[in-house]
């Protein structure tokens, strides 16, 4: 691929990212080494923002498909794919570094930049939705969570565009509904949600409407979780 086609790949402007550990020297360590890194925590938390700011920081392309140009790879929820298609990957996470394309008759060898990511949610493993130990062992692996109260206010401040008080109002809804994992909800409030949230109020939304679209209604169609989670938004709004 010409120099002109991996400029199209890279990230132009620095995303947003509030770095919450040391994950950010942890990644810039592993992709020196070129190592496949897979990315665990639950949907919306942050992953693929991360992805996208490694990519920005340390000025390589970022895409989904293509191992011939020296970018990193981000396959997101792998977890989605079928067990018997994932162990194509695998001889792109060992010293063989290489891809067989077998309808093509071809064997692409990876790019000496070139560095594979995959992330997925441990929170909906199942026997039938589980990355094989085969795979999990090709990586090394960095959690994620939800941010800290504090951190997580800063980033609704920053993506949803409101202030400090209606951002500390979202995430205490969020830590309310992440309190009822396993007790009637799969999953809380996650980041992505509470930013949407936030960017409905900054629209001119009255809070009680904005979360009602953005929190409530997106998590469950349980009439009585519905009406808990309700519950929770009029506590603060």
């Amino acid at each position: 691929m010409s120099e002109i086609d991996r400029e199209q790949y890279l990230v132009q402007e620095e995303p947003y990212y509030r770095p919450v550990g040391n994950e950010v020297a942890m990644y810039e360590a592993a992709y020196a080494a070129r190592m496949p890194v897979m990315l665990k925590g639950p949907t919306g938390c942050g992953k693929s923002r991360f992805v996208e700011y490694m990519a920005w920081k340390l000025g390589r392309p970022l895409i989904t498909v293509a191992a011939r140009i020296g970018a990193i790879c981000y396959l997101n929820e792998i977890v989605e794919a079928r067990q018997d298609t994932t162990v194509v990957i695998h001889p792109l996470t060992d010293h063989r570094r290489e891809l067989p394309l077998e309808k093509k008759g071809e064997l692409v060898k990876a790019h000496p930049d070139f560095q594979i990511v995959i992330s997925y949610n441990p929170g909906y493993q199942s026997l039938m939705k589980d990355l094989k130990q085969s795979t999990k062992q090709r990586f090394g692996g960095l959690d994620f969570d939800y941010p800290e109260a504090e951190v997580e206010t800063e980033i609704v401040m920053h993506e949803g565009g409101v202030d400090r008080e209606i951002a500390d109002k979202l995430v205490q809804i969020a830590q309310r509904s992440r309190n009822l994992k396993g007790h009637g909800l799969d999953e809380g409030m996650s980041t992505r949600l509470l930013v949407y949230a936030a960017q409905l109020v900054a629209k001119g939304i009255d809070p009680q409407s904005a979360c009602q679209m953005a929190l409530v209604t997106p998590l469950t169609d349980d009439p009585d979780m519905r009406d808990t989670l309700s519950a929770a938004v009029n506590t603060y709004f």
